[in-house]
């Protein structure tokens, strides 16, 4: 295999092992992660399995896979013996009843969920939704979220990031730089923010800002017009800037699923967007081994600030290790004890 770094790019597979072309594609290509959903875990075994078939096809046991483990209805690993985890905005009910009670229970449930990904080889769970909920935000959001209060709101992303990586597994903050004023779901159509650039880094921006210090973030397809009148955050030159220079974040910056509707043009037209717009990585999260392979003639190897950036990220990683069924347990007699459920 070429030693030049990976390609700037994360795949998807159908089904929950590697078939031989894929293996044999990804071994040709090299790209940087692999994401999986519900459709490739039944079993720990299986999990563990996939995995490693990956690192083995790219040659590096490092390789990042990625699922998305945020809690509520946005959790595939939802089966067989592990447990369900409760959501962010249930977290955020118990803060308004006991704040500290919340960060502790948060902080607990992280470690629990973290221990749980590391321990299958997962990478990470692609959380914390730092997006604000207002009226009318769209549902996609809902209950994923703390709430309305940019302060209260990193004050408990905070517990997931630092419980996440306690436990060596990597917290993704999304979805920079704030979809909560977006009205629209961006999986099916383009959400466009019209709110102004006072009201938005005093507010969507905020928790952000103030947790720039996470690792990676998720960037949203939303287009925010005070700044960029044409573009999605995710393919737009101009919010690369905002992102770097006013909100200071100097993370690793990956794309949300290049699936969905908000952008516009082939995958592999996506792909190039993306990485066109200066963002470190592509997010290609489904499709088969023609779709895998269209998208990986259309990336490109990861600049030297990603690899650095990635490698910054990789060195704050822990290795705290909890009893994921006795740990979760406890939070759970924490929500009865309080009476919030």
């Amino acid at each position: 295999m070429s030693s030049q770094l990976p390609l700037a790019l994360f795949v998807g597979i159908p089904n929950p092992v590697l078939s031989p072309d894929e293996i044999a594609l990804f071994r040709e290509t090299n790209p940087l992660g692999l994401f999986v959903g519900r459709r490739n875990q039944r079993a720990p075994e299986q999990v563990k399995a996939l995995i490693e078939s990956f690192r083995e096809a790219v040659g590096r046991a490092d390789a990042p896979v990625f699922t998305d483990q945020e809690g509520g209805r946005v959790q595939h690993l939802d089966a067989g013996p592990w447990p369900l985890f409760r959501s962010f905005g249930e977290f955020a009910r118990l803060a308004r009843h006991d704040l500290e009670l919340a960060r502790k229970a948060l902080r607990l449930s992280s470690r629990a969920m973290g221990t749980m990904m590391t321990e299958l080889g997962l990478s990470s769970g692609c959380s914390p939704v730092l997006d604000l909920v207002f009226d009318t935000t769209s549902d996609v959001i809902g209950a994923r979220s703390f709430g309305a209060d940019p302060e209260r709101v990193t004050l408990l992303g905070r517990e997931v990031i630092d419980g996440l990586l306690e436990t060596g597994n990597m917290p993704v903050m999304k979805h920079i730089p704030g979809h909560g004023r977006a009205t629209l779901d961006s999986h099916k159509e383009r959400p466009v923010v019209d709110a102004s650039k006072e009201t938005l880094l005093a507010t969507d921006f905020k928790p952000f800002i103030d947790l720039k210090d996470t690792p990676w973030a998720m960037v949203a397809h939303v287009v925010y017009s005070a700044y960029d009148k044409e573009q999605p955050a995710s393919v737009s030159p101009i919010m690369l800037d905002v992102i770097r220079k006013d909100l200071g974040y100097d993370g690793v910056l990956i794309s949300d699923c290049i699936f969905m509707n908000s952008l516009t043009g082939t995958m592999p037209e996506r792909v190039a967007q993306v990485l066109d717009a200066g963002f470190d990585i592509a997010l290609h999260s489904h499709g088969d081994l023609a779709d895998s392979e269209a998208a990986a003639k259309a990336s490109r190897p990861l600049t030297a600030d990603a690899a650095r950036r990635i490698a910054a990220a990789n060195a704050r990683l822990g290795s705290l290790k909890v009893d994921v069924k006795a740990v979760h347990a406890e939070v759970e007699d924490m929500f009865a004890g309080a009476l919030v459920n």
